[in-house]
């Protein structure tokens, strides 16, 4: 294993076992669930726009595989403080990264580079993105609300 994978894999490793952001949020603007039934994974975000339109806060919680609680851990850390737009464009750049390997060449993603290796084995993309999906439609459609995504319904 190289260095840089094994600095991958302890930011992952790290991420699941000291998850960021885990939890609720008061006072809530927007919450979505996430499930992808063929592995169980399950993600429930909460999070708060302040005035601006900005991810003031962010948390989530549920359970599944090392991949998707890392990823959660790892998308809250990312879109925490940005406004709406830029979390809608972090989501597309993620995808794309799940799609194509390598993070976009204009994203500035740091740690999240850690999960550009998910998209050598396609049935672990779904866990990655969930909570990247789940943060779209709760943006999209979950104002006041609990919005529902799953992985089967919302491929890549």
């Amino acid at each position: 294993m190289s260095d840089l994978d094994e600095l991958y894999r302890e930011v992952l490793l790290n991420h699941y076992r000291s998850p960021r952001n885990a939890g609720h949020v008061d006072g809530a603007t927007h919450a979505a669930d996430g499930a992808n039934p063929l592995c169980g994974d399950e993600v429930h975000l909460e999070l708060a726009l302040d005035a601006d339109g900005r991810i003031a806060d962010i948390a989530f919680s549920g359970h599944g595989c090392s991949i998707s609680q890392a990823s959660s851990s790892l998308m809250t850390e990312h879109v925490k403080g940005r406004d709406a737009g830029a979390a809608f464009a972090s989501v597309a750049d993620f995808q794309r990264m799940m799609v194509e390997g390598n993070p976009p060449p204009d994203a500035d993603f740091g740690d999240l580079e850690a999960l550009a290796g998910v998209a050598k084995f396609p049935v672990r993309v779904k866990c990655a993105s969930l909570a990247w999906k789940t943060l779209e439609q709760a943006l999209r459609d979950g104002r006041l609300a609990h919005a529902a995504v799953t992985t089967d319904e919302r491929s890549q």
